[in-house]
């Protein structure tokens, strides 16, 4: 079906930032209507895939394959609305986090050319267009990451721009194969031609290891923590919540869409969930070990993206039907459900460090008592990232332990318990740190209204997709999970 509106989130950010960069002194004004125009386009697109099934628009006044395709089914409809509801949680989070600050005056522009290039990689329908984006989204994350203005932030974020850069051009080599051989980058005629030639192998190779870069992929995950640490609250949010996932959305869309099963066979999926077995392990040992709770935050986000990846071995080896379904929509349900989580506690976390300089875990003594919503929503983000109930993440793992039954890959159920029990650890040691009776000689007193992002985005993940998982299944045009 056509619709018209699916340029609408990529055009109105884009506008936001023309208007904020023209207007500077109408900057938080216009700031958050644009963020709730951005935020309400994609919600709108979401809600008419859901009613109308998937979406398509061939923009430039061509045909495909030369006009610039956008497309918008259950999975980028998915995360579009991810985007939207993050988005505009961090939007009004950051109208209080910059007031009075100059480097408010940077950050909106940014921001908005940051949310434009993810509804971008999420809408794209063909492989060049989804290079164009990455780009924009590379170069205004980093510059957005870079803004606290620190030595730290700085040498962080030149290293996540090069590496960004890297990944990019490792894709697009990939990229460049595929035109050579079938002469069309858009995803549904080229879905049709690819075949199992060793072309076509060395372009998911490319493609695929230059994304697992993007995305923080154990052990490419090196410039990662630092470069999330050492940002602004709302930035590291973002960061975190939403730009990583674009590189995983697109591996799992080339893996599901794109590919040939006989080009994403079972040792590739294996290498992929080995890969993520070793960011479970190592970066929950290390959110464990961290110092500052910005910095165990980072960690975890290493150790959550690995989740994600043991589902290709799951996938791979489960026919398709309702267990497959289940097991692709378990894992958007995991992808959503962190973003919420980590948006949530990075945004507390901010608030801690604003409030009373600093964010060491083991000097937080005071902070249940003088911050109880900010120190709920650390409680209610960890929960998530833990995979408690009623969480979206005890529901994604629930139906990921019993692929790994049902496939007879029972030594993934070692990493989730392992992982799992390390995600308590952390969030644990956080939380006793808060509410210990000894507080500290800081300050941790803060407005109240600064604490309802955090706590609307914790509480998603724990009631908006755990409670009320069911709608994923049924945006993907899957059934609902089989008992």
């Amino acid at each position: 079906m056509t619709s018209t509106s699916l340029f609408l989130p990529v055009a109105l950010p884009l506008l936001g930032a023309l208007l904020v960069t023209a207007l500077p002194r109408k900057m938080p004004i216009l700031g958050a209507l644009a963020a709730l125009a951005t935020s309400g386009s994609g919600l709108w697109v979401t809600t008419q895939t859901w009613l109308h099934g998937d979406l398509g628009l061939v923009l430039g006044g061509w045909g495909l394959p030369l006009g610039i395709g956008l497309a918008a089914d259950g999975l980028s409809a998915a995360l579009l609305a991810m985007s939207s509801l993050v988005g505009l949680g961090t939007s009004v989070y950051a109208i209080g986090y910059f007031a009075g600050s100059e480097r408010c005056t940077h950050f909106w522009p940014l921001w908005f050319l940051l949310w434009a290039s993810l509804n971008g990689v999420f809408l794209a329908a063909d492989l060049f267009n989804l290079y164009v984006m990455l780009e924009l989204l590379g170069l205004s994350a980093a510059a957005l990451g870079a803004l606290t203005g620190t030595r730290e932030a700085l040498a962080a974020n030149l290293r996540y721009l090069l590496v960004g850069l890297l990944g990019s051009i490792t894709y697009l080599l990939g990229v460049a194969l595929l035109y050579t051989g079938y002469g069309t980058l858009d995803i549904g005629l080229l879905g049709a031609r690819i075949q199992p030639t060793p072309l076509a192998a060395t372009a998911l190779v490319l493609m695929v290891a230059g994304l697992a870069l993007k995305a923080a992929l154990f052990p490419m995950h090196f410039w990662l923590p630092p470069a999330h640490a050492n940002a602004p609250a709302p930035v590291s949010a973002a960061l975190s919540a939403l730009v990583v996932k674009t590189a995983f959305y697109l591996i799992l869309r080339l893996w599901l869409d794109l590919f040939p099963p006989a080009l994403t066979n079972a040792a590739a999926a294996f290498v992929l969930g080995t890969l993520g077995a070793g960011a479970v392990l190592w970066g929950s040992w290390r959110a464990l070990r961290a110092e500052r709770l910005k910095l165990l935050a980072a960690y975890s986000t290493v150790a959550q993206i690995g989740y994600l990846f043991l589902f290709f071995p799951l996938l791979q080896a489960t026919p398709a039907g309702a267990a497959r379904d289940d097991l692709i929509a378990a894992c958007v349900l995991m992808a959503m459900t962190h973003s919420f989580a980590k948006a949530g506690f990075f945004l507390a976390a901010g608030l801690v460090q604003q409030k009373a300089g600093h964010d060491r875990i083991d000097e937080l003594g005071g902070a249940a008592q003088s911050m109880p919503a900010t120190t709920f929503s650390i409680a209610l983000a960890g929960s998530a990232l833990i995979g408690l109930p009623p969480s979206g993440s005890f529901i994604a793992k629930w139906v990921m332990m019993r692929g790994a039954f049902e496939t007879g890959q029972w030594w993934w159920l070692i990493i989730i318990g392992a992982g799992t029990l390390l995600a308590a650890a952390y969030i644990f040691r956080v939380l006793s740190r808060a509410f210990g009776l000894e507080p500290t000689p800081q300050c941790f007193v803060t407005d109240a209204r600064a604490e309802i992002p955090a706590l609307l985005l914790a509480l998603a993940s724990v009631v908006l997709l755990g409670l009320a998982a069911g709608p994923i299944w049924s945006l993907l045009g899957f059934e609902g999970v089989q008992a």
